[in-house]
């Protein structure tokens, strides 16, 4: 990744009184030496496969594992990407030393987009919220649990009751496929070290709102969210794993973008921090 080439930040920073305590919202990272982040994903299972593979190889003892979402959306791979992070989850599971929550999901634009579809008939204009949700990469994920959009259009417009139907149905459709709804539960907001010194998040932060005001900005992203000129929320970094606005990677005093276009012709990016905030190991696939 040689976007990611900026000067290390090693200046220290205390947790700010503000961040939020361990919540289902927000996950800890605990007694962490460094923490492995992967990027965008977007169904992409070829290179996730050979991701990790390359992280089984370096990963060391004290390694924690964060997956910043959209591991679906826009590919045609979804059930299969699914199966692949719970089986290297599994792997993962194994190491000496390992807990369950020192591996976090966060929910990207994509997982989020999924949890208000399984609450759609509560939508106003549900027809147009779905189209939407459609031209913004549902599509495929979608079609891989066996859901053709055009009846769901007219299942949508048939009352609330019917689209109750519909989503219990879709529910039923995800237990199908062993591990997929407690995967759909565990996706989080975002994640931060124990000692508040890295943040991690699916697209960036608004530096100007607390990070339980951040609303889709955590989706979408902030243009101010690049660059800050100083630390946010007492965090020595903030790590995104998407730029919606297609700029790239991006290594920055305060922030970072593993961003490589992984889905859109691009590689997936993974990289390593200490708890300084600077990158100490990477690879692109």
């Amino acid at each position: 990744m040689s976007d990611l080439s900026a000067p290390h930040v090693t200046t220290a920073a205390a947790p700010a009184a503000g961040q939020p305590a361990s919540s289902e919202a927000f996950a800890v990272l605990r007694h962490a030496r460094r923490i492995w982040a992967v990027a965008a994903i977007h169904a992409e299972l070829g290179r996730l496969r050979d991701a990790h593979q390359e992280l089984a190889a370096r990963l060391l003892p004290g390694d924690r594992l964060i997956y910043l979402g959209n591991t679906v959306g826009h590919g045609a791979d979804s059930i299969a990407t699914f199966d692949e992070l719970l089986a290297f989850r599994r792997d993962f599971l194994c190491l000496p030393g390992v807990e369950a929550e020192d591996i976090v999901y966060l929910r990207g634009a994509q997982e989020e987009m999924w949890r208000k579809l399984l609450q759609i008939q509560f939508a106003p204009g549900p027809g147009e919220v779905f189209d939407w949700m459609l031209r913004h990469g549902l599509e495929p994920t979608l079609r891989g649990y066996g859901v053709d959009p055009q009846q769901v259009r007219g299942i949508l417009r048939d009352g609330a009751l019917a689209v109750s139907r519909w989503t219990n149905t879709l529910r039923a459709a995800i237990r199908k496929h062993p591990g997929h709804d407690d995967l759909f539960g565990s996706f989080r907001r975002s994640a931060f070290t124990a000692g508040g010194e890295l943040l991690f998040v699916h697209a960036g932060v608004d530096p100007h709102a607390s990070l339980e005001a951040q609303a889709d900005h955590l989706w979408w992203g902030s243009p101010s969210f690049r660059g800050m000129p100083q630390p946010y929320a007492g965090f020595r970094r903030v790590i995104s794993g998407c730029n919606p606005r297609g700029e790239g990677a991006h290594l920055d005093a305060f922030t970072c973008c593993l961003d490589g276009g992984a889905g859109f012709g691009g590689p997936l990016n993974v990289a390593c921090f200490g708890l300084d905030g600077a990158v100490v190991e990477s690879f692109a696939i």
